[in-house]
């Protein structure tokens, strides 16, 4: 494959991704939180089983171990991490911008959970430099006022931080796992679980299908995060991880925050602040020194770096 196929499909995957938290804040004004953000996964989680089915032999987990990683990734990648976010982005403070450049902290905070759970990895003095930079980089963004720490638009945040920290370490607990599961079918029983565990959430929270205003705008909302954002989304990314591997995947993170506040802007009017800005920079900042032997390494294949 050509790598000008692979990098147009590298932006397409971060357009899609980052015009996912636009998507969430176009429907959150018609759903509940968590009942939407389970919708989206009733929706997606069979797309991928279909897909599962086709792509693999097997699309059942069979073992304890299989079903063990898929409990990890349906309570902490889907489960947390989606109900978190949803959560988090229902209040105005959190634009689609905001969100997308929190959840961009993921792999300066997977780097920390591989620390702990993953012996082979190990975090130099500047790699721990690194991960200080992009933990002032969400303080930049979030702007917490001092007088008022527990004002929504900080506990919104938060919440964005937790579901960030969540993906994090599920992704680094899948990794750690010995399972021989394919991704599509660990990705696909995943969803569908969480699905199922964020439906038990939203009853426990008091939502209910009865507060679902059903409108053209809502469904259009839930559709593209089911079938394009998470449907088509893992397709490309799926095609991707093979060639490129996973460190260039990741800078997936730090280019869909641009593409959610151009849509944010453009589609529902949210304004982008200098905040925001500095605190996406100062992320990628902190990203570039804890992954530069690996960006130095891709920047060589490319023939940019000497």
């Amino acid at each position: 494959m050509s790598r000008s196929r692979d990098f147009s499909l590298f932006l397409i995957l971060a357009a899609v991704w980052g015009s996912a938290f636009m998507a969430i804040n176009a429907g959150l004004a018609y759903f509940p939180p968590v009942l939407f953000a389970a919708f989206r996964f009733d929706v997606a989680g069979v797309v991928m089983l279909a897909y599962a089915a086709y792509a693999v032999d097997d699309p059942v987990p069979r073992e304890r171990d299989e079903w063990a990683v898929v409990a990890v990734g349906g309570t902490l990648i889907i489960t947390t991490y989606h109900a978190l976010l949803f959560v988090g982005e229902s209040d105005p403070a959190v634009t689609s911008a905001v969100a997308a450049v929190i959840v961009s902290l993921s792999p300066v905070l997977t780097t920390v959970f591989a620390r702990a759970f993953l012996p082979s990895e190990r975090l130099t003095v500047v790699g721990v430099i690194g991960l200080l930079v992009g933990l002032v980089g969400a303080v930049v963004l979030a702007a917490p006022d001092p007088a008022n720490l527990t004002g929504g638009g900080t506990v919104a945040k938060l919440l964005v931080l937790l579901a960030a920290a969540s993906f994090a370490l599920g992704s680094v607990l899948t990794r750690a796992s010995d399972a021989d599961l394919p991704i599509e079918t660990m990705e696909a029983w995943s969803m569908l679980l969480g699905a199922l565990l964020m439906h038990l959430v939203s009853v426990v929270l008091g939502e209910s299908v009865a507060d679902v205003a059903w409108t053209t705008e809502g469904v259009l909302a839930l559709a593209y995060l089911s079938i394009v954002a998470s449907g088509l989304g893992f397709l490309i990314y799926f095609d991707l991880l093979d060639r490129l591997g996973p460190i260039e995947i990741n800078l997936v993170s730090y280019v869909a925050p641009i593409f959610a506040a151009v849509s944010g802007w453009v589609l529902l009017s949210e304004g982008i602040t200098l905040n925001t800005v500095a605190g996406f920079l100062i992320i990628c900042v902190g990203f570039a020194l804890v992954k530069r032997a690996a960006l130095r390494s891709a920047l060589r294949e490319y023939g940019i770096a000497g």
